[in-house]
């Protein structure tokens, strides 16, 4: 007696304990679930319409399931799958599916004691729990953690609650992986009815239903090992007849029906058993799926990336069952620009391999008007954005915005800054083919050319912390203790972040955060959302921001494609344009960014999985003129408008080239600088290299398309007394890209021991009018 008394306390306790367990973890993972009443988007398909700003139709959204990182969004209804099909797939993957409530608590310790017994551990995720997984759970899917299980079984079992099995089951097979197409991935059964046997899913028999059934749990390998695999479908046939769902007959007929998956040749026994199974052509997956789609036509994939952009931002706003309950939606997308990218991505020429974002956005508000996220081939496209979720380096992209932070900082275009290595500092970055100067350049020049060097001691000077703080104002993400090699583009960030940044050089200096929905209305025109009223953060003063645009107009316009220059390719003619490309390590990703008064945008190309693109691939032949088709149409026929010019700006020539200045700021003699706080007269700190012969001429820091063109001989300067010829550094691996990592971060150029001596300086004379070094004429403006 007292034994079972002891029991019973034992027992009591240890189911207090377990309740106080599953309330701990009610408390740490239960309170924030999301609600499965947004599985109702399954019965809407289609209903909800998205317009553009003139209130244009430009589709409709479309609920999709997600599963093994990709998106379904042909979902069909139970009825339109064979029922052959549904019972298969219940017999193989939940065989209590009718009798559990949402999570299988037999199977899984089932498959705990087979895994036991014959170490062979079976899933023990229901029916019910892979729906929750993929849809309501599907930014947990690949964590196989403790609070993703204890998620799932909640929200299985209020699945199981709220809805009937045949809703649960139609879903399942919406989400199912059935392998890896090619170019797209198999996914749910309308796909892959029409991808293994070229037919509707509502027209398999059960031989291809079981067929389908058996190589689920891992349809790449056993798609391609027909007869190893052969034996699983007489297995499952007969697990179906002893669970009721077919006869003996249909069984022993099913097993005997010859069938031919794609790409196989098969030869048949009237038994069932094989002669033969050769895999000929596994292409022949995607030539099927290819062919339905050519059916459907491809209009249906026009503004993909937008209509993906607005249901990002709307779901946590209004919800999926709002979202896909029907209803209007009115956009910001210029409808001419969005075509325009679009046609642009189609007709874009790119290294094999190699695909692209683009984004465009308003710099009076922030709207974004067009968004491409892939190479587009005239096919189905990828889901993956590279436009708005793809972070990517942004090399010197980056440099406008650290020279407009010196402008702000009260430097102005014409002073200098010192093109020869760091001292000092184990960081030691290069130009891009590896040679400097030694010379004082000015900041435009610097820019033009896009070098490395200057730019570096820019930051040096600046305080790379308060470069840091004015990425963030500007929506930009810096990368922790990125140092110095920030300021050539170390930062990470998307076409679409970038277009917002380069914005504020165009409207005056204040940001805009992008945004997509302007309002949204239900099915019974009842407002669910209006967007409030843009709110821009100032980030640069109006001044500032025009003397940050005045260069990047140059980057674009001071020098022809001839003398090297990196942007010329993105002007458009009678259109006022300024940008900057961008170049990074290894020639990973090339960038163009870009503004005109009403249109701000940045193109990306590069490789989806990463890796260097050809030697031949330059940011100024590729992204660039991408760039410049995507405004160009996006602008035609558009009034001609100009940036506008803000009070107190003042012009100059320098060194042929006019430059805008601050009118207080004006007529002041150039500062030169050399990165330490140190200051002086620009004409007396200006070193020269004695023989000509010696020194690496002035060169641009990206690739360009054709070899730097010999400059004119200069203009002999009197009475100036040539100094030592400075030490070179030696030569060595050339830089692939515009910027290099500090070494720890794997360096793209050679790291020195040494750093040469400091050039001795010209004796304190000034020569008559401005002193222009050899190589560092730029051509007026056109």
């Amino acid at each position: 007696m007292r034994f079972l008394v002891g029991l019973s306390r034992f027992v009591a306790i240890a189911l207090l304990l377990a309740a106080l367990g599953v309330l701990a973890l009610w408390w740490m993972w239960g309170r924030d679930l999301p609600s499965v009443t947004d599985l109702d988007v399954l019965e809407v398909s289609g209903q909800t319409r998205v317009y553009d700003r003139q209130d244009t139709l430009i589709g409709t959204l479309t609920p999709s399931l997600s599963s093994s990182g990709g998106t379904n969004r042909n979902l069909l209804k139970l009825g339109q799958i064979s029922p052959w099909l549904q019972k298969a797939v219940v017999t193989s993957e939940d065989r209590r599916f009718y009798e559990h409530h949402g999570v299988d608590y037999i199977g899984i310790a089932r498959g705990l004691i087979k895994g036991l017994l014959q170490n062979d551990l079976e899933g023990g995720s229901s029916i019910t729990q892979q729906v929750v997984k993929n849809t309501l759970l599907s930014d947990l899917q690949a964590a196989r953690t403790a609070e993703r299980k204890f998620k799932e079984a909640v929200l299985a079992y209020q699945l199981d609650r709220n809805y009937d099995k045949e809703r649960i089951l139609n879903a399942y097979l919406n989400i199912i992986y059935w392998g890896d197409g090619g170019r797209d991935d198999i996914l749910g059964a309308g796909t892959a009815a029409r991808a293994y046997f070229g037919k509707p899913a509502s027209d398999l028999n059960l031989a291809e239903s079981v067929y389908l059934a058996t190589i689920i749990p891992a349809p790449n390998r056993r798609y391609k090992q027909f007869a190893a695999f052969r034996p699983l479908m007489k297995d499952l046939l007969s697990r179906m007849v002893e669970d009721g769902r077919v006869t003996q007959a249909e069984a022993d007929a099913a097993w005997k029906t010859a069938i031919y998956p794609a790409g196989w040749r098969i030869g048949w026994n009237a038994d069932g058993t094989l002669r033969s199974a050769v895999l000929e052509n596994p292409g022949r997956l995607q030539d099927n799926m290819n062919v339905a789609e050519a059916v459907q036509g491809t209009g249906r994939y026009a503004y993909q990336y937008y209509l993906q952009a607005v249901e990002k931002e709307l779901l946590p706003i209004i919800g999926r069952k709002a979202l896909y309950g029907g209803g209007k939606i009115v956009t910001g997308m210029s409808l001419s620009a969005q075509q325009s990218a679009e046609r642009a991505s189609l007709n874009a020429s790119l290294p094999d391999g190699a695909t692209l974002g683009i984004a465009l956005v308003s710099p009076q508000n922030g709207e974004v008007l067009a968004l491409v996220g892939q190479k587009l081939t005239g096919g189905r496209p990828g889901d993956w954005d590279n436009a708005t979720q793809a972070k990517r380096q942004v090399g010197s992209s980056i440099k406008p915005l650290l020279y407009t932070l010196a402008l702000q900082a009260g430097w102005k275009q014409s002073d200098t800054v010192l093109d020869s290595p760091l001292l000092n500092t184990s960081y030691q970055p290069q130009n891009y083919d590896g040679r400097w100067t030694g010379r004082y350049v000015t900041m435009r020049y610097a820019l033009d050319h896009s070098l490395n060097l200057p730019t570096v001691r820019i930051a040096q000077e600046l305080g790379v912390q308060n470069f840091e703080a004015k990425l963030r104002e500007l929506g930009l993400t810096p990368p922790p203790e990125a140092g110095l090699s920030l300021s050539i583009g170390t930062l990470e960030a998307s076409p679409l972040q970038m277009a917002a940044a380069y914005a504020t050089l165009a409207n005056g200096g204040l940001y805009y955060k992008p945004s997509l929905v302007r309002s949204v209305q239900d099915a019974r025109g009842v407002s669910l959302y209006t967007r409030p009223a843009p709110t821009p953060k100032r980030v640069w003063d109006a001044q500032t921001a025009w003397l940050g645009l005045d260069m990047i107009r140059g980057v674009v316009n001071d020098l022809t494609v001839a003398q090297g220059g990196l942007a010329t390719r993105a002007q458009i003619e009678g259109r006022q344009v300024g940008g900057k490309t961008g170049t990074t390590n290894e020639i990973k990703d090339l960038w163009f960014a870009g503004v005109t008064p009403t249109v701000a945008g940045a193109v990306w190309v590069g490789r989806q999985e990463g890796g260097a693109l050809p030697y031949w691939a330059y940011s100024g032949e590729i992204p660039t003129p991408i760039w410049q088709q995507t405004v160009a149409g996006a602008l035609a026929g558009q009034p001609v408008q100009t940036f506008k010019e803000p009070d107190g700006i003042t012009y100059r020539v320098v060194r042929q080239v006019e430059m805008a200045f601050r009118t207080a700021q004006a007529d002041q003699e150039p500062t030169a600088r050399d990165g330490t706080g140190n200051s002086g007269s620009s004409f007396f700190r200006r070193d020269r290299p004695a023989a000509p012969e010696t020194v690496p001429p002035a060169v641009q820091t990206e690739l360009s398309p054709e070899p730097p063109v010999p400059e004119a001989e200069p203009e002999p300067v009197p009475d100036l007394e040539v100094a030592p010829a400075v030490e070179e550094i030696p030569a060595g691996p050339i830089t692939d890209g515009e910027e290099v990592a500090p070494p720890e971060v794997l360096p793209g150029g050679d790291v020195y021991d040494s750093v040469p001596a400091e050039p001795e300086p010209l004796p304190e004379v000034v020569p008559d009018g401005p002193y222009t070094a050899p190589g560092e004429e730029i051509p007026p403006l056109n």
